[in-house]
C-alpha cells in the first residue's frame, strides 16, 4: 500500500514533470529566438514563437509555483536545506524567469526596432540561462551535495560535473522539445518552408542533446554514485524508454510526421524526468534525507493531497481547455494571416507581428 509520504512526493514530482514538459517547451523557444537571425530573416520564426507561446507561457509557470508550495509544505526541512545551499542558482534562475517574462511583454510594445531587438535578446538569453540554472539545481540534489542541515557550499554544490552536465542537458532538452513543437505548429498552419527549416533544427538539436546526455553519464558514475546506482538499476527501463522516445521522435521528424513527433518528444522528456525521480528514490536529498524522514506532519500531508485533488478538478480542465484553444483552426488561421501580411510587406510589416508597432 502506498504510504502517505510517498503519495505526496509523487504528487510533487508530477508537478516537476509537467513543468519540465510544458515550461520546458516555452524555455526552449527562447533558444530558437536567439538563433533565428536578424530582424528580416528571423521574423517568420519569431512570429511563430510569439503566437505559439503567447497564450500559455505564463500559465505554465503555475507548475513551478505548485512544486515550490508542495515542497516547502510537504518536506520543509529539505526545502530549507536546499534554499540555504543552492541560493545562487535559484536566484539566477528566478531572475532569468522574471526578465524573460518582462522582456517578452515589453517586446510587443516596443516603438522602435532597436528596442524590440534589445528586449528580444533579453528574452532569448534569459530563456536559455533559466533552464540551465534549474538543471544545475537538479544535479546538485542528485549528487548529494545539499547537506541535511542546510548551509552547504554555495558554489561547489552546483558547479560540479554532475550539476553542470545536468544544466546543459536541461537546455538541450528544452530546445529539442520546443523545436519539435514549433515544427508541428508551422506545418499545421501551412508554413511549409518554415516547417522544413525547423525540422532540420529539431534533428540537429536532438542529436546534440543525445550526445550530451551520454557524455553526462561518464562523470555521474564517479561524481554521484548513489544516483548512478539508482539509474542503472530500478530506473534503467524508464531511461531506456526515454532513449527510444528520443530516437522515435527523430525518425518521425525525418519522415515529416510532425504531430506524432510531438507526442514522442513529450514521452522522451517525461520519461527522462521520471527516470531521475526513480533513480533518486527514496531520497529527497540524496545520501542525506529520505522521503519518509523528511516529510512534514501527517495532518499537513493529508491536507496537501486534498488540495491537489481540488486543484486537479478546478485547474486541470481550465488548462486543458486553454491548450485546446491554442490548437484550434481559428487560432491557426489568425496566425497564418499575420505571417502572410508580414511576408508581403516591408521590414516594418514583417517585424511588427513579433515586436509590436516598430518604427522604420
Amino acid at each position: 500500500m502506498m504510504s502517505l509520504e510517498f503519495a505526496v512526493a509523487a504528487a510533487l514530482f508530477a508537478g516537476v514533470v509537467c513543468y519540465a514538459v510544458l515550461g520546458g517547451a516555452d524555455f526552449g523557444s527562447g533558444f530558437h529566438d536567439l538563433t533565428a537571425g536578424g530582424a528580416r530573416r528571423g521574423a517568420p520564426l519569431r512570429t511563430l514563437i510569439d503566437h505559439s507561446i503567447g497564450p500559455v507561457w505564463e500559465a505554465n509557470h503555475v507548475w513551478l509555483i505548485y512544486v515550490l508550495v508542495m515542497w516547502w509544505t510537504g518536506f520543509p526541512e529539505s526545502y530549507a536545506a536546499t534554499m540555504t545551499t543552492l541560493y545562487v542558482p535559484l536566484v539566477l534562475a528566478l531572475v532569468g524567469i522574471v526578465l524573460r517574462g518582462a522582456s517578452f511583454a515589453f517586446r510587443k510594445q516596443s516603438e522602435t526596432l532597436w528596442q524590440a531587438k534589445l528586449f528580444g535578446v533579453v528574452f532569448a538569453t534569459s530563456s536559455v540561462l533559466a533552464p540551465f540554472f534549474l538543471g544545475t539545481i537538479v544535479g546538485a540534489l542528485a549528487s548529494g551535495r545539499v547537506p541535511a542541515g542546510g548551509n552547504g557550499d554555495p558554489w561547489s554544490s552546483w558547479t560540479n560535473a554532475t550539476a553542470l552536465f545536468t544544466g546543459l542537458i536541461s537546455v538541450g532538452t528544452c530546445a529539442f522539445l520546443a523545436a519539435t513543437f514549433l515544427t508541428a505548429d508551422a506545418a499545421r498552419r501551412g508554413e511549409a518552408a518554415l516547417a522544413a527549416k525547423l525540422r532540420i533544427r529539431s534533428l540537429v538539436v536532438g542529436a546534440a542533446t543525445g550526445v550530451v546526455v551520454f557524455a553526462g553519464l561518464i562523470p555521474i558514475e564517479r561524481d554521484a554514485p548513489t544516483f548512478w546506482d539508482g539509474l542503472t538499476s530500478r530506473a534503467a527501463p524508464v531511461m531506456a524508454l526515454s532513449a527510444v522516445g528520443g530516437i522515435v521522435t527523430l525518425v518521425l521528424l525525418w519522415r515529416r510526421h510532425y504531430s506524432p513527433a510531438r507526442l514522442a518528444a513529450v514521452v522522451a522528456v517525461a520519461t527522462v524526468m521520471a527516470g531521475w525521480g526513480i533513480g533518486q528514490y527514496p531520497w529527497v536529498l540524496v545520501d542525506q534525507v529520505t522521503i519518509a524522514d523528511g516529510a512534514g506532519a501527517r495532518a499537513t500531508l493529508q491536507g496537501l493531497l486534498v488540495a491537489v485533488g481540488i486543484a486537479a478538478v478546478i485547474v486541470g480542465p481550465a488548462l486543458a481547455y486553454l491548450f485546446y484553444l491554442t490548437q484550434s483552426p481559428e487560432w491557426n488561421r489568425e496566425a497564418r494571416g499575420g505571417v502572410e501580411a508580414g511576408e508581403g510587406g516591408s521590414i516594418r510589416r514583417r517585424v511588427s507581428h513579433w515586436s509590436g508597432q516598430v518604427s522604420d
